[in-house]
């Protein structure tokens, strides 16, 4: 068995990749600019800066010995919009001409860092070339020419005018793969998943603290409606197709049909507003968890015991069962003994599933009756755009359900013999 563990955990290595990568793309890639979302919009260009220098969004995606800075956008004078020809004092249309004499300073939105390497580039022509002939580079031979002095951020135009067409400014990288994504690997293998922007600690503490409260609410809900479900389910299927069977289903098709919101708003209301049965919000004793825990069992009630008394049906018509009733054994004997212990694979997968739930806690229960765990700190982390928060939630809890499959396959070989690992 310890052979196969370890064989399916090696062969779990380029999913885990896969999921890292996955998570990298959606919230590095995909979800745009980290530093505007928290910082917003109208944030100054250094204090972007900063935010992406602290948190490694400031180099290559994925490889590259140059990249982008936000001192000096690229500005391409072909398509630029009007605020940003104004800012280089260029005219309504066309490319940014130099006269001869003429010094152009670059308008940085802030002082270059020292101890960095930067290159500026500008792409351009002088004004007596020909429209196909050669383009100006930085530190070029015709940049020389053009160019004699470039100082304190100015370009002069010394005997001829110049068309510039493009600039762009570009830092210096420590090598080819000083990127965001091996950033993110490092960081990972370190476990440091970063430091939440709304709340300023790290997320490795936040996760800490946030686990607890979320297993006393998820384990027991798991533990009862498994409890429940199955006595039910066993009672349908004993008694199948009698009026007990037929309102026992009709009770959960009920219950499915409520939305998980009707039960939270009326729990609260009723029996802990109302009635003061319950703690209507708080997490100062076990009685807090009473409400949240008896909504969460009531709402997932009904879809589990269709389930297993779709499986422990199937089983009732199979031939071992007719074979035990002829040889006389009683009803208790073959439901516990024979019939549920060959369903036990669909419920061991089940459950299986819902393991990497548990670690994420509930985020409806959580913030309505103000439990702090893991989902109620989901939320409000999704509400700040706290990327991070939201990066470790998901790819913890991606890597989770990685291991929960390879133990639901243990366990389906230790209750059933007829399953070989291999």
């Amino acid at each position: 068995m310890w052979r196969y563990v370890l064989r399916r955990s090696w062969q779990a290595i380029p999913t885990v990749a896969g999921v890292v990568l996955l998570t990298f793309i959606l919230f590095n890639v995909v979800g745009g600019s980290p530093a505007a979302m928290v910082l917003g919009q109208n944030a100054g260009a250094l204090s972007l800066e900063e935010f992406d220098a602290a948190r490694g969004y400031n180099k290559p995606l994925f490889w590259g010995r140059w990249t982008a800075t936000r001192a000096l956008e690229t500005v391409d004078f072909a398509q630029a919009p009007p605020s940003v020809r104004a800012q280089w004092g260029a005219g309504e249309s066309g490319p940014l001409v130099l006269e001869p004499g003429e010094t152009l300073r670059i308008p940085y939105a802030f002082p270059l860092p020292e101890g960095e390497t930067w290159r500026l580039t500008v792409r351009g022509q002088r004004a007596d070339f020909p429209r196909h002939g050669k383009k100006i580079r930085s530190f070029s031979t015709l940049w020389k020419k053009v160019f004699h002095s470039v100082e304190n951020d100015d370009l002069r135009a010394e005997d001829a005018a110049v068309e510039i067409w493009q600039v762009r400014l570009e830092r210096r990288t420590r090598h080819l793969f000083d990127s965001q994504l091996l950033h993110y690997a490092c960081s990972l293998l370190r476990l440091d998943f970063g430091v939440s922007t709304s709340l300023n600690q790290p997320v490795t503490r936040l996760l800490r603290a946030g686990i607890g409260p979320s297993l006393m609410l998820t384990v027991p809900i798991l533990l009862v409606e498994l409890a429940v479900s199955l006595t039910l389910a066993l009672l349908c299927a004993y008694r199948r197709g009698s009026w007990l069977d037929r309102s026992l289903v009709g009770v959960c098709v009920a219950l499915m049909s409520v939305n998980y919101l009707v039960w939270i708003v009326v729990g609260q209301y009723v029996l802990a507003y109302k009635l003061g049965w319950f703690p209507v919000w708080g997490f100062e004793s076990w009685r807090h968890l009473l409400l949240p825990v008896w909504i969460g069992v009531a709402t997932g009630l009904g879809v589990n015991v269709r389930f297993y008394r779709t499986v422990l049906l199937e089983e009732m018509h199979k031939e071992y069962v007719r074979t035990a009733v002829a040889k006389g054994l009683g009803p208790g004997r073959i439901l516990f003994k024979h019939v549920l212990r060959n369903a036990l694979g669909p419920v061991i997968t089940n459950v299986a599933l819902a393991l990497p739930f548990l670690y994420t806690g509930s985020v409806l229960l959580e913030s309505f009756f103000g439990i702090p765990g893991l989902g109620y700190l989901s939320l409000n982390a999704i509400h700040s755009a706290d990327v991070d928060v939201v990066r470790a939630v998901v790819l913890v809890g991606a890597l989770l359900f990685t291991a929960a499959n390879i133990l639901a396959d243990v366990a389906l070989a230790w209750v059933d013999p007829r399953v070989k690992l291999s």
